[in-house]
């Protein structure tokens, strides 16, 4: 098979790229810069950005399949950085597919499309509707993204979405270092009572379910223009889960705590003068962070076995004992 893997640098769209390269897949990825990790393992790189027509349909030129993962993510910046990113590369890719003829779509969305801001308890993309309103300006503009790529489903497109949740692993640049600097500088809180329950989905697992469900795209079949969770079978308590991090790498376990509707306020209070100074970093802490910190949002993987065959390829404690090792070579 041909592969593209748009954001083929990243953490998930590398491990995407690993996979399928030891399987022997022809692999290509687009990025504006380079990446000699991807280049090391045979894969063609070509340079150009994602929003530009003519470098997209380079890419897409000759390839069976094309596993979309590319995306700005984080809780803050200009709208239209998200908007260009998110949605405008979509559409360009979308329209590059069609004139390339293009069969097959695979397309990393999130659950964030869908939070609304309360619990979300063991639920499917199917009962979750995606809220009238957002608390940042990443999920409001992924949700658009998906609405094209579903909409684009046809017999000569066949497309899926998968929704991975709080994405980690041995390799993770973003999620756990970012909440180990909070905690080592004293910035990080428990928000709300400390017993919500997450799902989360280990990198390997994330990527195995985009080639799971590329086997199975086809016109007409179960994945077909549908969204699908794909996270690990079994949520864990959050803060419970980050304090066991914390202890593995010697950091004292979080105790402090901050009720929701404070955090909730803090954060209501620092976007708008983050608005008024015009300031881009991420404030300390947003509306979207607090209810994402204080609430529950497991979900249903079932929907996903049973349309593309969803099956994990490494276990919690295997994927959590890998990343301590790794941690641990890399402190070395």
């Amino acid at each position: 098979m041909r592969a593209l893997v748009t954001g083929g640098g990243g953490f998930l769209g590398f491990t995407v790229v690993q996979q399928l390269r030891a399987r022997g897949d022809d692999v290509r990825i687009i990025a504006r810069g380079q990446y000699p990790a991807a280049a090391a393992l045979g894969v063609d790189c070509v340079t150009g950005d994602l929003a530009d027509p003519a470098a997209t349909l380079r890419a897409v030129d000759g390839v069976d399949v094309v596993f979309h993962v590319a995306a700005k993510t984080g809780v803050w910046g200009p709208r239209d950085e998200f908007v260009r990113s998110n949605i405008t590369a979509t559409q360009v890719l979308l329209d590059a597919m069609r004139q390339a003829g293009t069969p097959k779509l695979v397309c990393t969305s999130s659950p964030s499309v869908i939070f609304d801001g309360h619990d979300h308890k063991n639920a499917t993309a199917a009962e979750l509707p995606y809220p009238s309103r957002y608390l940042a300006w990443y999920p409001e503009t992924k949700a658009e993204a998906e609405r094209r790529v579903l909409a684009a489903n046809s017999p000569a497109l066949s497309t899926v979405c998968l929704r991975p949740h709080l994405i980690w692993g041995a390799r993770d640049p973003w999620l756990l270092p970012r909440v180990i600097a909070r905690h080592r500088a004293g910035r990080l809180r428990i928000v709300g009572d400390g017993e919500n329950e997450v799902s989360l989905s280990n990198v390997e697992n994330a990527a195995a379910a985009h080639l799971q469900a590329a086997a199975a795209l086809a016109p007409g079949s179960a994945a077909a223009g549908k969204a699908f969770f794909v996270n690990d079978p079994e949520p864990v308590k959050l803060w419970p889960w980050i304090n066991r991090v914390f202890r593995e790498i010697g950091l004292p376990e979080l105790t402090a705590r901050v009720p929701y509707w404070v955090a909730r306020s803090l954060g209501a209070v620092a976007e708008a003068t983050w608005t008024v100074l015009g300031r881009t970093e991420d404030p300390p802490m947003t509306r979207f962070v607090a209810a994402q910190l204080a609430t529950s949002h497991t979900y249903d993987i079932r929907p996903a076995v049973e349309a593309f065959g969803y099956a994990p390829v490494i276990g919690a404690e295997e994927g959590l004992q890998q990343m301590f090792e790794a941690w641990r070579g890399s402190a070395r």
